[in-house]
């Protein structure tokens, strides 16, 4: 009954608020349908604004077959005012854009012109090949294949990038000089130092939600910890909104429904919200606090201007905020587990990736926080040492969640 109820307040406050605005109809092509999906992760400080973090730490849980930026690439697009710092791993931003996905949808093949711009960010991982990459990414033509069988590459090891394919989208092709790559989808990722629309502080047992502007219009709080669940879903109303801390008392299904609820509300089809689920199912269910919400149609265009030729005839963006939330029990694990760290340089590297095995990429963040909270100076310098150690060699083997 309660899974239920919570469903059903949601898709409520969905209706009642207008979140399926972010559909957009109208264009030169009646029989062109794209619908976008994606991911804004960011970490908040002790005070509720997101803190720099490093998102790109780590082995990629990515193809091998998707391409990424390296250094020598971003020598070559970006001018030294608006070149990333150091290699892929060492970019430190305040917002990872995940997993954008842009879908086509058409009774008949045509041939689209695709371009996306990032003023406040970079992008690092594509697929297909693109004619320009930097802070945006252009594909140049484009061509819409409904109902070809082209072969989709495919690597050996298991990705959740496969999930983003289990959808009716049509089949794209990208040219190019070494041949052309196929794929359901346009895919890009990136980092931004743009700061999220939403600011959630943990005070307690309970959460300030502090909204600038409005046009976000509900939260969803999910936590996660020593094996029990909880999530809430809340309407807001003001500038700040007190929400409680979730009581464990309830299932990942039930979230991942409220989840699903929140993203046909938006305009996505049933099958395309399935697969963004499935895309995001381990992350954005393990262990740990966050609030998800939908970013507002009219930002996502000022901050992710997406072109399109031809316009179609409807167009669906919906990008999903996540910000994840240190919270005390975090701290004090993390506490007990350098307590007894030697000052030997193996001992600092070995709790360094054990740090990040435990917490992936979202270890710093809270090294970082734990450490200005200390007063304990033998604790700072060994999480000092610690920090020292990811920068100047990220820990890994660990999945980029």
């Amino acid at each position: 009954m309660r899974e239920h109820a919570h469903r059903g307040l949601l898709l409520a406050l969905a209706l009642a608020t207008g979140m399926g605005g972010a559909v957009e109809a109208g264009g030169d092509d009646a029989s062109l349908v794209v619908h976008e999906w994606g991911t804004f992760t960011s970490v908040a400080g002790a005070d509720g604004l997101p803190v720099a973090w490093r998102p790109l730490g780590g082995e990629s849980d990515l193809p091998r077959f998707v391409h990424e930026v390296v250094r020598e690439t971003q020598a070559r697009a970006w001018p030294a005012s608006r070149r990333p710092p150091g290699t892929k791993a060492q970019m430190k931003a305040l917002v990872r854009m995940e997993t954008p996905v842009v879908y086509f949808y058409s009774d008949r093949p045509l041939t689209a012109s695709v371009s996306v711009t990032f003023p406040e960010g970079w992008i690092t991982e594509w697929y297909p090949k693109a004619r320009s990459v930097g802070a945006g990414i252009a594909w140049g033509p484009v061509d819409v294949r409904p109902g070809a069988a082209d072969a989709l590459p495919v690597d050996a090891e298991p990705s959740p990038y496969y999930e983003a394919r289990e959808t009716d989208a049509a089949p794209l092709r990208v040219a190019g000089a070494t041949g052309p790559e196929h794929e359901k989808f346009l895919f890009y990722r990136g980092v931004g130092n743009l700061e999220p629309p939403l600011f959630v502080r943990l005070e307690a047992r309970r959460l300030v939600v502090r909204r600038p502007a409005r046009g976000i219009a509900q939260v969803i709080v999910f936590e996660s910890r020593e094996g029990k669940v909880g999530f809430g879903v809340h309407r807001l109303e003001r500038a700040q909104t007190i929400v409680p801390r979730p009581p464990l008392d309830a299932t990942v299904g039930a979230a991942s429904s409220a989840l699903q609820d929140l993203l046909l509300a938006q305009g996505l089809y049933p099958r395309e919200a399935e697969a963004m689920l499935d895309t995001w199912r381990a992350s954005w269910f393990e262990d740990g606090l966050r609030a998800f919400y939908i970013v507002p149609r009219a930002l996502t265009d000022a901050v992710l201007p997406l072109s399109l030729s031809p316009r179609p005839a409807q167009l669906v963006r919906v990008l999903v905020a996540r910000t994840e939330i240190v919270t005390p029990e975090m701290e004090e694990a993390f506490r007990r587990e350098i307590a007894t760290l030697g000052a030997a340089a193996e001992d600092v590297h070995a709790a360094a990736a054990a740090l990040v095995r435990d917490r992936g990429r979202f270890a710093e963040p809270i090294l970082r926080r734990l450490r200005a909270r200390s007063k304990d100076e033998a604790l700072q310098h060994r999480i000092d040492a610690l920090i020292a150690a990811m920068e100047s060699a990220p820990p890994g083997p660990v999945a980029s969640r």
